[in-house]
């Protein structure tokens, strides 16, 4: 008996369809199969979570067995992880996969914790003021040198100094108070600047939509950076963990009721926790007016945020009562430190110009102008063009920064996990009704050729600081006339120095070898002021009495700094190099 053959009617195949990851999460449904995307978002936030594990592990394992084991089942649990969320068939199990990446991260912060919680200058600060705030003392204006050395980082100033006081709004020493019992030196500021990344990245990853989590804990527990960070007391981390519940969702801000109270509730706490929230909120509050306008109108646009406005000032105002009250002009002139101490130039930014490429310059202070005509540039910008600029708000402040005379990478990474947060919850579509200003040039038959036009007029005067600062001309000539050594090392220097402009200045000298600033020489013989067109002969010596020196093939320099006017000056030091 034979079967029949039967020929199977062919399949038609239908392309597949093309959805965008906003339409996946707008019609997603835990029971459908997951978005590729969704996997592949949940696959590299888990495989952030390898970066820094070796070494933690490592660490652990010489004399602390416990964490090693755990970090050994978060290994685990990484590698099972990835298996899984490649082959889950259901939204709701991928889901499930993300809450685990997101403990396996928590897990592996706090094992970081225990192993490393000796922190850093900020957290040791931060300590000190939070022991002198629970004791009634005074916190600002109040130098700490002790505190410093020995491994803790030091703050140079350009009049030849290093700032001992506390420089930040008070709230993260108020949270750092209570928890002093918890051990000795900044262990308890760590403690809170790790709580705080924590609490930030499970806020975050509740808030943002289902398939979008793991970008939580990608952008705020991966990779290891923010964790450092927060290992190491940074208030800015504590101020980024505030910011999320504002920058979440925040072009529906504005609309009324309770939720608009606790975003700018958080606002304000994050300004008294650091200095850098407060170059978002004008951008911010900018962006819920235009949104507003466009929606409600002039009146109630202005009415919703001065509401908001309203409710961040007295939020701040009520965490700084206190030492308003208690100690007003050591507060103010301490919260406004990081804006006028004269710290040392570094960074990555264009002051690298005249710190590595160039030998120096006499007009430094006009980096730091061409980062507020940057700032207030781009927040004409942003005003003008909010339909096109919208979704970047939580991105441009940062770029001011990088014309200024601290222009450190910090500045921009600690506020990342918010760039991730508005990018999936502030798209662009959120800004097509939004109001934009529309002089009349800008509206006219030549709108795209006036519009490049105010683009340009609104970021020329900061090119032009930042070229008048680059095309400076070191003020002193020196040159180096005896160099005392002892085997491989340099005990002192004499240096011939001329001053070359018209200004007098009170130089003060390093020898560096390497990004940044080093410690100061002292200087042993030589006019504390050198008068313009005029030639001085310094005696230095090291820091700590001598100077190692490097191997063949780096480069050695001998810099000069003053504060006022802010000026740098740099020459190669050519000296035989230490033999191995």
């Amino acid at each position: 008996m034979y079967s029949a053959e039967i020929t199977p009617a062919p399949v038609r195949r239908q392309a597949p369809s093309k959805v965008s990851p906003g339409e996946a999460v707008a019609r997603w449904n835990p029971d459908d199969a997951p978005a590729q995307w969704h996997r592949v978002l949940t696959l590299l936030a888990d495989i952030s979570l390898f970066i820094g594990t070796r070494p933690l592990w490592a660490q652990a394992a010489s004399h602390r067995l416990l964490v090693a084991a755990i970090v050994s089942l978060c290994y685990a649990s990484i590698l099972a992880t990835g298996v899984l969320a490649l082959v889950v068939r259901r939204g709701r199990s991928l889901a499930r996969l993300d809450l685990v990446v997101l403990v396996t991260a928590v897990t592996l912060v706090v094992c970081g914790l225990v192993m490393n919680h000796r922190g850093s200058d900020e957290s040791v600060l931060t300590a000190r003021a939070a022991h002198e705030f629970l004791a009634g003392h005074q916190v600002y204006g109040r130098p700490w040198p002790r505190l410093f050395g020995h491994g803790v980082a030091l703050t140079a100033t350009m009049n030849g100094g290093y700032d001992f006081t506390y420089g930040y709004p008070p709230l993260a020493p108020m949270l750092t108070a209570p928890l002093l019992w918890v051990g000795h030196g900044s262990a308890a500021a760590t403690l809170v600047g790790t709580g705080a990344v924590i609490a930030g990245a499970v806020v975050m990853w509740r808030m943002l939509p289902v398939p979008w989590r793991s970008a939580a804990t990608l952008a705020c527990l991966g990779f290891g950076l923010l964790p450092a960070y927060a290992r190491l007391g940074y208030p800015a981390i504590l101020a980024c963990a505030l910011l999320i519940p504002v920058v979440v969702g925040w072009t529906r801000m504005g609309g009324g009721g309770h939720g608009d109270l606790a975003r700018a509730a958080c606002l304000g706490a994050a300004c008294a926790a650091q200095q850098l929230p407060w170059f978002l909120t004008p951008f911010l509050l900018a962006g819920v007016y235009a949104l507003r306008r466009g929606d409600l109108g002039a009146r109630a646009a202005a009415i919703a945020v001065g509401r908001i406005a309203g409710t961040a000032a007295t939020t701040w105002l009520l965490i700084n009562s206190y030492f308003i009250v208690s100690e007003p002009r050591t507060w103010l002139s301490g919260i406004a430190l990081p804006l006028t101490q004269d710290a040392d130039i570094h960074g990555q930014g264009l002051v690298g110009i005249s710190l590595y490429l160039t030998d120096g310059s006499d007009r430094l202070a006009w980096y730091a102008h061409a980062s507020l005509l940057l700032a207030a540039g781009l927040l004409a910008l942003f005003v003008l063009f909010v339909r096109r600029l919208g979704p970047a708000a939580t991105v441009l402040p940062w770029c001011a920064f990088y014309a200024a005379t601290r222009s450190q990478d910090g500045y921009y990474l600690l506020m990342t996990p918010l760039w991730v947060a508005a990018a999936i919850t502030a798209p662009w579509q959120s800004f097509r009704t939004a109001w934009q200003p529309r002089p009349a040039f800008l509206r006219g038959p030549h709108r795209r050729g006036a519009r490049v036009a105010a683009v340009a007029l609104l970021l020329a005067p900061s090119a032009a600081a930042v070229s008048l600062a680059a095309t400076g001309s070191p003020p002193l000539r020196m040159r180096v006339t005896e160099a005392r050594r002892a085997a491989h090392t340099l005990t002192g220097l004499t240096v011939g120095v001329t001053n070359l402009g018209t200004a007098a200045l009170s130089p003060h000298f390093t020898l560096t070898t390497g990004q940044g600033m080093s410690r100061y020489w002292s200087v042993t013989s030589g006019p504390s002021t050198l008068a313009g067109h005029s030639f001085g002969r310094y005696e230095l010596r090291p820091p700590d009495g001598k100077f190692t020196l490097p191997r063949a093939g780096v480069r050695v320099r001998l810099r000069a700094v003053s504060a006022a006017p802010m000026t740098l000056s740099s020459t190669d030091l050519h000296l035989p190099a230490a033999r191995p």
